[in-house]
């Protein structure tokens, strides 16, 4: 069993992400294997904690994946490690609208039979974090509120009272955080600056988050209160889940064929051995190509996982640098990130845009969420991109962000018609026109609209899914790229 902790606010901005990452980065400098994982569909504090345990940092969205799935996708990530850190989401109860607890830390934090740790931005007050901390204690008697870290505290006399009145509360004091005391998370317009983006001030800056964790905090009652974690039972999560299922006509379903093992000697350039006579030759494992670098940060680690497990070989390569798709690239995937930031150096590198274009237009499968979308448009801001949508993007003034509830309304690379997911939308930026003759999906909470489109290969739109929900996604592209 890993020994596990979730560290939760009242609200966002009280500190979270410091109090999680400089926790992580603190207990993994004494020599512990330290997990880390964020609640919900965030992408950019998973990149810090990564930088603080040297493991993927993993997301646990009870909304995207179901709550079933939520303690074995956490035992997947946290699989060898001595400690995992789970870092909430908004304020400890607050979940997706209109749903009740469902997303929300508390729930995550059930699930996993994990205990509490509050993190208390007591900035502006003394005594009164007492009838904070016990409203949060007693408004569910099933979450476990561990202890509490004071963060913001402006002196010694503002430290002491805050400690008496929490004591009268019966909530144990595991830390202190002076508000002298900032670490530089620089922020833009969808929070923080991704690492891929800073990743030497990225380093510098975990680092001060772990140092101040280290002095601030009691680790030692920390470590104790994770390992007082209650056992989680059942399996971990694995990409190979659902191979056992039984074949669909259009192969949504249908497991990865099994590699046939290569016998004599062949065409190695091709991937293809001749065999003996009367045996089927191996099929070379398709590449799937990944957009990654600065521009293109958002990514689940278990998309990688999936593909890799329906039999394709994943590729990474950065749009920003590399003026080629990889070697042999047979589909290509395009995930979400900020290319409204680098859309000139995305427009210079002409030879990718059109090794993109190129690729797209020869049917082969491409899917593009959110940033991938905007890439693949006529321009972004002015700038060229790769010319597959009949679209134009440009930066907004509003910010479009929330849960979706969607069907595919077209068969394409991922889904047939009529699959239902859940996803998530979270840009400033605008598509017009925003679907085409052939939509990607039909949105149906909170609003019905058509988005996305589907042409060819090419599956677009500004819909970010997690495919651990419905892992049929990766195997039906991986299919598609054999053909």
């Amino acid at each position: 069993m890993v020994a596990r902790l979730v560290v939760a606010a009242p609200s966002s901005g009280s500190g979270k992400t410091t109090v999680a990452t400089g926790l992580m980065a603190a207990l993994a400098a004494t020599g512990l294997a330290v997990s880390g994982h964020k609640v919900g569909p965030d992408y950019i504090d998973p990149g810090y904690h990564a930088l603080a345990t040297g493991r993927p940092g993993r997301n646990l969205d009870a909304y995207l994946c179901g709550p079933e799935l939520m303690a074995p996708l956490f035992a997947h990530g946290a699989a060898g490690a001595d400690v995992a850190v789970v870092e909430g989401v908004m304020g400890l109860y607050d979940g997706a609208a209109g749903a009740g607890e469902l997303a929300s830390t508390a729930q995550i934090a059930k699930l996993l039979r994990a205990p509490v740790v509050l993190v208390v931005d007591a900035s502006s007050q003394s005594r009164s974090v007492a009838a904070l901390v016990h409203g949060f204690v007693s408004w569910d008697p099933k979450v476990r509120i561990g202890g509490v870290i004071l963060n913001k505290v402006g002196s010694d006399r503002h430290e002491a009272l805050l400690r008496e009145a929490v004591d009268d509360v019966g909530v144990p004091v595991l830390g202190v955080l002076r508000r002298a005391a900032p670490v530089e998370t620089p922020s833009r317009h969808l929070g923080l600056v991704p690492v891929a983006e800073r990743r030497g001030d990225a380093v510098a800056a975990v680092a001060a988050m772990g140092e101040l964790v280290r002095r601030g905090c009691d680790l030692a009652a920390l470590l104790a209160l994770a390992h007082g974690a209650s056992d989680l039972g059942g399996e971990p999560w694995t990409p190979y889940g659902l191979r056992p299922c039984p074949p669909s006509p259009d192969g949504l379903n249908s497991p990865a064929p099994p590699a046939i093992e290569a016998r004599g000697s062949g065409d190695g350039a091709l991937g293809y051995g001749t065999g003996r006579v009367g045996e089927e030759p191996r099929r070379r494992r398709p590449v799937v190509a990944v957009a990654g670098g600065p521009a293109f940060t958002f990514s689940y680690a278990e998309h990688a996982e999936l593909l890799t497990a329906a039999g394709a070989d994943v590729v990474t390569f950065d749009p920003l640098r590399d003026t080629q798709l990889p070697d042999g690239t047979d589909g290509l995937v395009i995930g979400g990130g900020f290319p409204e930031v680098y859309a000139p150096e995305l427009s210079a590198n002409e030879p990718l845009r059109q090794a993109v274009g190129e690729l797209a237009r020869s049917g082969a499968p491409v899917a593009a969420e959110c940033a991938g979308l905007l890439y693949l448009a006529r321009s972004l801001d002015g700038q060229k991109m790769c010319g597959v949508l009949d679209a134009e993007a440009r930066m907004g003034a509003a910010l479009t962000l929330g849960y979706r509830d969607a069907v595919a309304v077209s068969d394409s690379a991922l889904a047939v018609a009529g699959t239902r997911l859940r996803g998530h939308e979270f840009h400033r930026t605008v598509v017009e026109p925003g679907a085409g003759p052939a939509a990607a999906w039909g949105m149906h909470r909170p609003e019905r609209r058509l988005e996305g489109f589907v042409q060819q290969g090419v599956h677009a739109s500004y819909l970010h899914t997690h495919w651990a929900a419905e892992p049929g996604i990766a195997r039906r592209f991986v299919e598609r790229c054999t053909r």
